[in-house]
Formats: structure tokens, sequence, C-alpha cells
């Protein structure tokens, strides 16, 4: 049955790139398929349903390879897919700690209870021409240790930003993130120091800066 199946397109061994769990090692499971076409996307190879299922037993056995117990779930969009609240909890029952991308369109609710877990839930921002996508009701679920991720193309999408954090006021980690060589990233420190908003971090895609940017698989 595919609910106990993935539509997976690469499970690799690297360092989280970004948000709470930069520069840590982590096991990568990038599933295909996502009901977004943001503008700046950098895994458009994942955007489409590959129908590549991978059963989970399988993906344990490929994940037990690896020594560390972290892992971090992208896309794509992961909870796209039919069975992912039912794998996440079994990687937690196994004792690994899951980190989860979500592009914010998509309910969170269901992953709010399950141990171990990080929900990383974009908000998008106008550069992305997905914005009226938000389900905002997102924002609520969010735990302390989530992390809310706003990706920025422009002064715009500050002002944007700053107005959803100001409406909704969430309680997880608050995280900025530039589109790579389409903003300027000391104009965001600037916008930040005039805010002055002690909750609001400016993250970097550290893996851009390690590896070609457009290199797969790291």
């Amino acid at each position: 049955m595919k609910d106990k199946k993935l539509d997976i397109n690469e499970i690799f061994y690297s360092i989280d790139g970004e948000g709470i769990t930069a520069g840590q090692i982590a096991i990568f499971i990038r599933l295909n398929s996502c009901n977004l076409r943001c503008s700046y996307c950098d895994t458009s190879y994942a955007l489409e349903a590959k129908n590549n299922y991978i059963d989970f037993d399988h993906i344990f056995d490929i994940i037990n390879q690896y020594p560390s117990k972290n892992i971090t779930i992208t896309g794509g969009e992961p909870l796209y897919q039919q069975g992912i609240i039912d794998f996440i909890e079994q990687l937690s029952k196994r004792g690994y700690r899951v980190n989860i991308e979500t592009n914010g369109s998509i309910s969170v609710k269901g992953l709010i209870h399950i141990d171990k877990t990080i929900i990383t839930l974009d908000i998008k921002t106008p550069y992305s021409n997905m914005d009226q996508e938000n389900l905002y009701e997102n924002l609520n679920y969010l735990r302390g240790n989530d992390v809310c991720k706003f990706v920025v193309g422009s002064i715009e999408d500050l002002e944007f930003t700053y107005k959803i954090i100001d409406k909704y006021k969430p309680k997880s980690q608050i995280f900025l993130s530039p589109v790579y060589n389409s903003i300027d990233t000391a104009d965001i420190v600037e916008f930040m120091k005039i805010k002055g908003y002690d909750n609001v971090k400016l993250q970097l895609q550290i893996h851009k800066y390690i590896w070609d940017p457009d290199k797969r698989g790291v």
C-alpha cells in the first residue's frame, strides 16, 4: 500500500545547512512532489511525483547504515505524501530526532504531539509568488523548539515578514533566510537592526558556501 511507502527522491548523509539544526550531521530524506511552485525553488528536480516508492522497512535499512540519529525530511513537500505522519512516528519510536521541513501550505497539527520532532515551517513571502498559499493557522501550532522561516528576496519581503510576526507572534524560533544572490545580506542586517527584535535571527545556507550551490546530495 502506498501509505506504507514514500516516493523518495534521494537519501544522503551530510550536514544540515540551515535552521536550528544548522551545522550538525544528519541523514537527509528528500521526498518527491510539491504542491507549490516558488520563484526561487532550488530543488526543482523534486517538484514532480516520480513514483519511486520505497517501503518504510527498506528506508529504515538504508538510514541504519549511518551512525547519526538526526533525520532531516525535506522535499518537494513532505506533508503532501500519504503516510508521512506514520513514518515520522516510527522514526521517533526508533530514537531518531526528526526535523521536517514544510512549505507552510499544509496543516502541521498532526506533527506537534510526536516526540523528538522539529517543525521547520516556511511562511511564503511575496517574492516567492506563493504567499497566497500560506496556511496561517499553522503558526498557532508551532512550539518553542520549532522554526518559522521566512525566505526573503527584497525589502518588501522583510516588511511583509515583520507584519506577520507582529500579527501572529509565533512561539517558535524565527529565521530570515536570504534568497541566494537576490538580496544583499547586509541590507537584511540593517533592517533587523532598525526593527530591533531579539527573537529574529539571520540564517545563511551554509551548504551553499561549502559546496557548489547547485550540487546535489550534500
